[in-house]
């Protein structure tokens, strides 16, 4: 019996699944693949190649809120899918109504300050933001507080025509405390990030655009197949070449520009003691696509 392979785990029933789906015609585009003890999380392969990992949040009644545990089961599915030698990207979204509106405020309220010092509070929330494979946020609904740190945290934003980012932390007494004040200003800039941290305005899709917030922006029921799209054309490409360019285009938020450059520089020459770039430009010569082996 053919199995799907995650790390170590073996999902039999639902390769069985995925084909029984499939006889229902082409509008059937992946397989089904949930760990069975997730609770706020939906883990699946897409794409033609089942070479992209979908992790959808699935916390509907608080509008997919973040609490502790979720984001411990999204960590454990980036993980896993980190593992997967066959899987070259991932996408991360919620529900049509709500990426994650926040975090959840009733998980914290009654936390002191020399618990969240003793505790590092959410200092395992950005584990999603370490891994070396991309990572594609799709954005429907709200994104508001942690939900707006956490699509920042990946690598690149896809947004519905709806959808709705905010910091709005000041609100209720605090501030950013995943990235908000940090990766937020490296994306649009001081003004615009002092703007929506001190008023706790939402800003629409198309401003996140404008700003530079987001890649590009699809109607609602568009994308998360965008987003796969996306996800299949970077799976297309070397793995260990792509985490090396990953690397590269993080490390320019981290360092000057001329570290930036040295370390650009040594990481392309780094490229030429991988086979997959002496395949690619032979592919590249001969005019056939190139056969990646990830080394």
């Amino acid at each position: 019996m053919v199995a799907i392979r995650f790390g170590q785990i073996f999902f039999t029933k639902s390769l069985q699944i995925g084909r029984k789906l499939q006889q229902f015609g082409p509008s059937v585009k992946y397989y089904c693949c949930q760990v069975p003890n997730y609770e706020f999380v939906k883990l699946e392969t897409t794409g033609e190649k089942k070479n992209v990992g979908l992790i959808t949040l699935n916390r509907p009644k608080a509008l997919n809120a973040l609490c502790d545990k979720l984001m411990s089961e999204v960590n454990d599915a980036v993980s896993r899918f980190e593992k997967d030698e066959s899987i070259g990207a991932i996408v991360l979204t919620g529900s049509e109504k709500a990426f994650a509106a926040g975090a959840d405020i009733k998980e914290m309220q009654n936390n002191k300050y020399s618990q969240t010092i003793r505790g590092n509070f959410l200092a395992h929330w950005d584990y999603i933001s370490r891994t070396t494979k991309p990572v594609i946020a799709a954005v429907n609904g709200y994104a508001l507080g942690g939900g707006c740190e956490l699509a920042m945290m990946c690598d690149i934003i896809y947004a519905g025509e709806k959808a709705k980012f905010a910091q709005p932390e000041v609100a209720i007494g605090t501030i950013p405390g995943a990235g908000g004040t940090q990766r937020l200003t490296r994306a649009v800039g001081k003004s615009k990030a002092m703007e929506m941290v001190l008023t706790g305005n939402q800003i629409t899709a198309e401003e996140a655009e404008k700003s530079g917030l987001v890649s590009k922006i699809f109607p609602a029921e568009k994308l998360v197949a965008e987003a796969i799209k996306l996800g299949e054309k970077i799976a297309s490409h070397s793995q260990l070449i792509v985490a090396m360019a990953k690397e590269s285009v993080n490390t320019a938020y981290e360092t000057s520009l001329k570290e930036g450059l040295h370390f650009e520089k040594r990481m392309f020459h780094g490229t030429f003691a991988t086979n997959d770039r002496k395949e690619g430009m032979t592919a590249f010569i001969e005019k056939r696509p190139p056969k990646f082996t990830n080394q």
